[in-house]
């Protein structure tokens, strides 16, 4: 008899365990972690989950990210990640998160999972925790974690196990924690009992539907990313000028749809203080300091957070969209020194976008000067294109 079908061996003991024996130290071994929620799927390939993705690409829904249906098809095999699966343990980690109660002038917002401690950092330690119970099982390495770092369809796989339900949102709902979660697997060559998949749905509500500003969600459980604002203030490129008014003050992310549903609203998790409290001022942004925020200090104060990962550059971009939404004359003098010395010509374009739409007088002259003497095509466009809104000076 093999190791992995016996289950011998826990902790060098000698001792069989029963495969509902060892969901139960599982279970135990997740709640100790951390965890809000555990649930077992089996690691059959989820056909549907396959179908619906290779759906969103052939939409274009996910047209700003590198996926394909070779993605999509190892997303739903569990057993592309780890030869033998036969199980995925399920996670769910609370994250909500209350911010500052106060917001000072000009500030932007930050989506409640992204100010926080990078949340691969506060995760990986409680999948680590619940994998060792597996591996010291097995006798040897039998498991692959995962937290968004490879082709997993997690939400799928989390519905299966019975972890939640996936709303019209798109995201996973979990009874008692709502969709303020991370998710996390641990992909195990052991058979675990699985548990049942939830028959909850979101029934009649489109709280979340409508509440979006830029209509990404349809209703149907499906989303058009290249629509929603999380994707816009994380893309590498520039936001398309039609939804750069409808960002409005939000520099990463988003959490409107999640604030308006209901079962998320009525959720108490449980959060790690040690998560939240070290990086509390990064919920609300100073967007001027934003827009002047260079590699040193972005290193300094966001690199341990999960707005550290797409550069200085880009935040400074979303800065600069969330002044131009905040119709401020004030910030046109800071805004025309990015104008003028910003290295990122990803910056220049927000930013004469953002002059164009306060269209005061001085924002209108520093456009015109900048028209003279900007060596970039893309910002001359976009410095053309305000103009152009303009006509004369306001």
């Amino acid at each position: 008899m093999s190791v992995h079908s016996a289950y011998a061996v826990a902790c060098g003991r000698g001792e069989l365990v029963t495969p509902a024996a060892l969901k139960e130290r599982v279970v135990v071994a997740a709640r100790e972690a951390g965890a809000g929620a555990v649930a077992i799927a089996s690691a059959e390939d989820d056909v549907r989950a396959h179908q619906r993705f290779a759906a969103s690409i052939a939409r274009d829904d996910l047209a700003t990210w590198p996926y394909d249906d070779a993605y999509a098809e190892r997303a739903a095999s569990p057993a592309a990640l780890l030869p033998g699966a036969k199980s995925v343990v399920c996670v769910a980690i609370p994250y909500a998160i209350d911010a500052p109660k106060e917001r000072v002038p000009l500030s932007g917002r930050v989506s409640n999972y992204a100010w926080a401690t990078d949340y691969h950092r506060y995760a990986r330690p409680i999948l680590q925790r619940i994998a060792s119970v597996l591996d010291d099982a097995a006798g040897e390495p039998a498991t692959r974690l995962v937290c968004d770092t490879a082709p997993l369809a997690e939400r799928a796989f989390a519905e299966r196990a019975g972890l939640g339900w996936v709303g019209k949102h798109t995201n996973l709902i979990a009874p008692g924690l709502g969709s303020y979660v991370f998710l996390g697997e641990i992909v195990t060559t052991l058979e675990l009992p699985p548990d049942s998949p939830s028959k909850k749905t979101c029934g009649a509500c489109t709280r979340c539907i409508d509440v979006c500003p830029t209509r990404a969600l349809r209703g149907d459980y499906t989303i058009d990313a290249t629509r929603c604002i999380s994707d816009l203030t994380q893309r590498t490129d520039a936001i398309p000028r039609a939804l750069r008014p409808l960002v409005g003050d939000w520099v990463l992310g988003c959490d409107l749809c999640q604030e308006i549903c209901p079962p998320t609203r009525r959720a108490s998790p449980r959060v790690d203080a040690a998560f939240a409290a070290p990086h509390a001022n990064n919920a609300f942004p100073d967007l001027l300091a934003l827009l002047r925020l260079r590699g040193g200090e972005y290193k300094r104060r966001f690199r341990p957070t999960a707005m550290g990962w797409r550069g200085a550059a880009l935040l400074r971009r979303n800065a600069a969209v969330a002044l131009g939404n905040a119709l401020d004359r004030a910030t046109v003098p800071a805004l025309e020194q990015s104008l003028v010395g910003d290295a990122s010509e990803l910056v220049r374009e927000h930013v004469a976008w953002a002059l164009g739409r306060i269209g005061s007088p001085r924002a209108y002259a520093s456009l015109k000067a900048q028209s003279e003497r900007e060596t970039s095509l893309a910002v001359r466009e976009e410095i053309s294109s305000a103009l152009g809104f303009l006509a004369t000076p306001a």
